[in-house]
Order: C-alpha cells, then structure tokens, then sequence
C-alpha cells in the first residue's frame, strides 16, 4: 500500500542555494517546453508528448551550461509531468497548464537515489539535509518531492510502499451521516456537533496591519520582501490550525464509527454567493471530505458520498414527508405530517446517513419515480409508484 509522509527539512545556507538552482533549472524547463508544445500545435496542429521533449535535454544541457547543476532526473520527471498535466486536461481533470512563477511555492521531485537516514535526507547532488522525520518510514520509496513554501520553510514528501496490501472494505459496524455548516463546522447523526473555530476571523486584525504595511513598501524593495514574508507567514498560521483541527477531527470520526456518510457539496458553486463566499472559503469542507476518504480508506472502513440534490434538510427522517421550501435561517422545523420538532442540522445528518446505507443495500444511486405523485396532500393523484431499480 502506498503511503506518504510530509518531513520538515532544514538545509544550510550552501544547500538552500542549491536547491534555489534546481527549482529554478526545472521551473525554467517545464516553461520552455510548454512555450514548445503550444507553438507547435499552433504551426502543426499536432501536439508534443511529455516523452518527446524529453529527449531534448541533452541538447539543452549543451547550450545551458547551468542545467547540469540538476539532478537529470528531476529534469526528466519536469518533462513527463508536463505531460500528465496536458493528459489531465483533455480528459476534463484539470485546467490548461499554465507557466510557472517564480514567485510563491516551489517543488522540485526525485524519483529515486533518495535516502532516508537517521533524522536527515541523502538527496543527490545536494547532500545530506538535516529532516524532522517524526514518522517511520518503512519500504521502498517511490519518489520524494522537496517543497519550499513563501515562508522559505522546506519539506520534503516522501512517497513509499509499505509491502502491505490495503484492506478490503466493510460495512458492518456503525454507521455515521455528517452533515457540514458554518453554524457549526460539522453535525453527526448521533448528535454530536462540532464548532466551527473560524480560524481566518481569529488571525483577521493582525493579517489586515500586515497587509496594509506591505501596501507602503516600494516594489521591489528588500523591505517589501521582508513584509511579504510577515504576510505569509499569518496565512501559514492560519493554514496550520486548519489543518491542525480538520486532522482531529477526522481522525476522531473514523476510529468511531464503520460507515461514513457524507454530502458531495458542490463548493465552487456555493462560493459564487457574494455574502457567505469568504465563510465557504474559510471552513475547509472539501480538505475534511479528502481526509475522511483516505483515512477511512487506509482503515479498511467504508466512505459514501450521497448526491448534493438530495433533501437531506427538507425531509423528514421520521415520516419522510418533504417541505416544499427551508431557508437557511430556519434551523428548527416542525413537520406537518408527524408533527415533530427536528433540529435542522441533525435531520439533515439522519437523513444523509439512512441514504448512504440505502445505497450500500441496493448498490444503486438511482432514485423512486414519482413523476405523477406528489408529496403535498393538494392536488394528489392516485397512481402506482413505479421503481426504476432496487
């Protein structure tokens, strides 16, 4: 089974200059060769293969002296990168490629002759770095990419295989339906809810004096630089606690239960609204939703993600009588069929999980045909409820 571990790394001033040339030497490669792949689609019509312009490093090397101070190999793996990213793209998994900056994060990758030793790194033609490595890391190691964030923190990802098979899922056991708000980050069907801390709120005032001393320093002066760190450096506080709590959580929620169910929200959509946009943002559903999914995964536990259209907050857990409309203002309800008072939230996470089990039973995400049936007592016909599948 593969897995990843995410090391910190603290490289001396001599390898911090060698790893700026070789982030830079593959930055400069993967804008040359996308430059050379558009401008000949656009004379040809016909496009270039990662494997192509491959073989066009030794040529490079002749006439840039500077790139043989890489490791060839990161060279190569800029090139086939390249194109995974133009593959990515027309199967709809990803945007067109677009050049690199030197400016913000940067990342170089080895696919193999990396070392781990006792609390360092062996990495070629730099050396040996000193590594927090807090985790063992036991196997063959597939790749390793060194990262450095706009803070000039570096870290390096390493990526090996354990020998170990993944465990098959199952679902016996408890099952658990999440539903995620902003009100309250996230509410399981049990009850249990989870508050939303609000990270970006917390840290606001002292990013906005940061911010507003990196606006009166002159462009391209070393104090502007200087300020610009101090901003990142609030963002990476920020950035750490999310990832801190949404960790936890996570972790929490599947060593408790088997199944886990939850909502395939549609975040990009959500974010087009003007006034909760910057309270979507903040909140992190889809990282949580990531983490939930490997992590159950990794566990042999069963993760289920029930379609966005369904009326997890409009029905009614008990009687499964629907509401024609719920703002979202509303947050307790009380159903006109059965005559019960739900808490907004925690309906909405039975529901969730009742259709998740639903879809492990019937091993369908198809829906009950109700084209002449309506849930409303006015203007009810007779008619037979026809059953697509199940």
């Amino acid at each position: 089974m593969l897995r990843v571990v995410k090391v910190r790394l603290y490289p001396n001033t001599e390898q911090q200059h060698l790893l700026a040339q070789s982030f830079g030497n593959c930055r400069w490669l993967y804008n040359y060769c996308l430059n050379l792949m558009n401008q000949t689609y656009i004379g040809t019509g016909k496009g270039l293969s990662g494997y192509e312009v491959k073989k066009l490093i030794p040529q490079l090397k002749k006439e840039h002296e500077w790139l043989k101070l890489t490791y060839s190999q990161c060279l190569q793996q800029v090139c086939l990168n390249l194109g995974v990213a133009f593959n990515n793209f027309f199967e709809r998994r990803a945007k067109y490629p677009r050049f690199k900056s030197k400016h913000g994060r940067q990342s170089i990758q080895y696919p193999q002759n990396v070392e781990v030793l006792d609390g360092s790194l062996k990495i070629p033609k730099v050396g040996i770095v000193k590594a927090i490595i807090h985790r063992p890391i036991e196997g063959k190691i597939k790749t390793v990419t060194i990262s450095k964030n706009c803070c000039d923190h570096y870290f390096a990802s390493v990526l090996f295989d354990d020998g170990k098979d993944k465990p098959e899922s199952n679902t016996g056991g408890k099952a658990v339906g999440i539903d995620v708000g902003l009100n309250h980050f996230a509410v399981t069907s049990d009850g249990s809810k989870f508050i939303n801390s609000r990270f970006l709120s917390k840290y606001e005032k002292n990013l906005k004096r940061k911010q507003q001393q990196l606006s009166r320093k002159q462009k391209g002066s070393n104090n502007r630089n200087k300020a610009r760190k101090k901003v990142a450096k609030v963002h990476h506080k920020i950035t750490n606690c999310r990832e801190d709590f949404l960790h936890k959580l996570s972790r929490r929620i599947v060593d408790e239960n088997q199944v886990i169910v939850t909502e395939n929200l549609n975040v990009k959509g959500m974010m087009k609204n003007h006034c909760l946009a910057k309270a979507i943002g903040q909140v992190g559903w889809g990282m949580f939703m990531t983490m939930l999914k490997y992590k159950a995964e990794n566990k042999g536990k069963t993760y289920v993600e029930v379609d966005r259209f369904f009326p997890s907050s409009k029905t009614c857990h008990v009687c499964l009588n629907q509401v024609s409309s719920l703002p979202l203002d509303v947050r307790q309800w009380t159903c006109k069929s059965c005559n019960t008072t739900h808490d907004r939230d925690i309906n909405a996470a039975i529901n969730l999980r009742e259709e998740g089990l639903r879809i492990l039973t019937c091993g369908t995400r198809d829906k009950a045909c109700r084209q002449t049936v309506s849930r409303s007592n006015r203007g009810r016909k007779k008619s037979t409820t026809t059953l697509v599948s199940g």
